[in-house]
Parts: structure tokens; C-alpha cells; sequence
């Protein structure tokens, strides 16, 4: 052999393979191709089916983790569908609406929904779970409590760095705020809350839950003409969810309490022996 031969051609082919793979980016077609050689030759399936069923394994996988960052850069408290969600327990929510929702075509067309009612009816779980479906259908999310939001606007704007806050707020395609309405926003902190609003309107959907009615939404921007301003941005094109009701976490914890065993309040004593049985 000539002194000059390329080196690759001293290299065994697996190890090459392995290192165009992994230069290529394709770990599922690394991790999987002799599985699929076996199952082809076995099936006796020709070199275009096996480099199909391949390449079909890699699109797979990487839209799943392509899914995991978007549900990861989303920041949810925690992760929630509709599947566990118990409609029968708020019977004023429109489950049609809901579930029509969930096929998120309202955020490409860049429409807010709006989810009103009292604590604990699951105002929180239905957002999650839009939030989920919507990173599913590969689009960016992002999640936030309403104080949380106005902390990070206002500690932006001490350090000089709002505007590139604002940039990345507006530019995210569902942008999910939770809790509005129970903590007071301070003069500084609702007005940058507004521009976050006036920002997105027409640019991007917007979710947004709250336990109060709009008429008492002026308590906690302490403004009415800054509500109004909000309101009316945000309600151009809207879909509202009413879920009035009994408190869901409350009725879960009754029915806890319910399944479990009374306790006798005196220990047992055997009559004969007279020892004491533990309840």
C-alpha cells in the first residue's frame, strides 16, 4: 500500500460511520441502524425502505426533543393536560370551546383567551394544558403569574436590560399569564404590565386567567383609564372561558376526606385478657 493511501481508508467502517453520524447530527440513526439492518434483512426489505424507516425514526425523535425544549423554555410550574382535567366539576366551562381551543389554531390567527372565576376552579390547569397542546404543535410558550411578570419587568428596567425583555415577550407566540387580579399592581408595575399588553396586541396570542370580573379589573391596575385601554386591546379578539363554581380543589379534598377510614376515638380492650388493641 502507498505511503500517501488516505488515512480513513486504514479506519474501520463502523467507527467512520459513527463519526459522520455524530458530525451530521443524527444520534437516532446512530443509536438505531443496525437494529433496522437486522429487522430489514429479515423482512427482506430493500436499501430504500431501510433508509426510510431510518430517517422516519430520526424525524420522530428529534421532533419529540424539539417538543421537550419548547415544554423546557415554557417555564410551566408544572405539566398538565386535558386528559386529567374533570369537566363535570365546572359545568358553566364550554368543553367544545375548550377542546377547539386545544387544536390551537387561535394562536396562529393571533386571538387572546380570557379565563374568568373564582379560586381553585381550575383556571391554572386549563392554561397549562393549552400551553402544552400549543408547544405540541411547535409553537413557542411561554409561562408566568401575572406579580412574577411585573417583578421581572420592573428588575429589567432597574438593571437597563427592559427593552430586550420586551423584545423577547413580544416575539414569543403564546405568552400565558396567570393570576391577574390577586395581588395589586403598583403604578410603575401596571403600567409596564399594559406595555406588555399593547406590545403583543395583533402580534401574538395571549393568555390570561383572573379571579375577578372586568368591572373590577380597576383594582388592580388602579387606573380606569389604563383598564379600559387594557381591556379594550385585549378583548378584540377573544375567546372567554367562565368557570364560576365550587372550588375544585376543595371538592377533591372532600372526596379524600370521604374515602378515608374513621378512627375510633378509645382503644380496643380485650375482656378476657384485658390487653390493649392498637386502632
Amino acid at each position: 500500500m502507498s505511503a500517501s493511501a488516505p488515512t480513513e481508508s486504514l479506519t474501520p467502517p463502523r467507527v467512520l460511520l459513527t463519526h459522520h453520524l455524530r458530525q451530521l447530527k443524527l444520534p437516532t440513526v446512530l443509536r438505531e441502524y443496525e437494529k433496522v439492518a437486522l429487522e430489514a434483512a429479515r423482512d427482506g426489505q430493500d436499501h430504500v425502505r431501510y433508509l426510510l424507516r431510518l430517517v422516519e425514526l430520526e424525524l420522530i425523535d428529534r421532533e419529540r426533543r424539539m417538543v421537550e425544549r419548547r415544554i423546557r423554555a415554557a417555564r410551566f410550574p408544572a405539566i398538565k393536560s386535558f386528559d386529567t382535567f374533570d369537566f363535570t366539576a365546572i359545568p358553566s366551562l364550554n368543553k367544545p370551546l375548550v377542546l377547539e381551543l386545544a387544536r390551537s389554531e387561535y394562536v396562529v390567527a393571533r386571538e387572546n383567551i380570557i379565563a374568568l372565576g373564582n379560586s381553585g376552579t381550575g383556571k391554572t390547569h386549563v392554561c397549562l394544558a393549552l400551553g402544552l397542546a400549543a408547544c405540541q404543535r411547535g409553537l413557542s410558550v411561554a409561562f408566568t403569574t401575572a406579580a412574577g411578570l411585573v417583578h421581572q419587568l420592573m428588575e429589567a428596567r432597574d438593571e437597563k436590560r427592559l427593552l430586550r425583555l420586551q423584545a423577547q415577550l413580544s416575539t414569543v407566540k403564546l405568552l400565558i399569564i396567570d393570576e391577574l387580579g390577586y395581588v395589586p399592581l403598583s403604578q410603575t408595575g401596571a403600567e409596564l404590565l399594559f406595555e406588555v399588553f399593547s406590545q403583543r396586541h395583533e402580534r401574538g396570542s395571549t393568555i390570561v386567567t383572573s379571579n375577578l370580573p372586568f368591572d373590577e379589573w380597576t383594582s388592580v391596575f388602579g387606573n380606569q383609564r389604563l383598564t379600559g385601554a387594557l381591556l379594550d386591546r385585549l378583548t378584540h379578539h377573544v375567546h372567554i372561558l367562565e368557570m364560576n363554581g365550587e372550588s375544585y380543589r376543595l371538592k377533591q379534598s372532600k372526596a379524600r376526606h370521604r374515602k378515608e377510614p374513621a378512627s375510633s376515638a378509645e382503644p380496643l380492650v380485650n375482656p378476657e385478657t384485658g390487653e390493649i388493641t392498637p386502632t
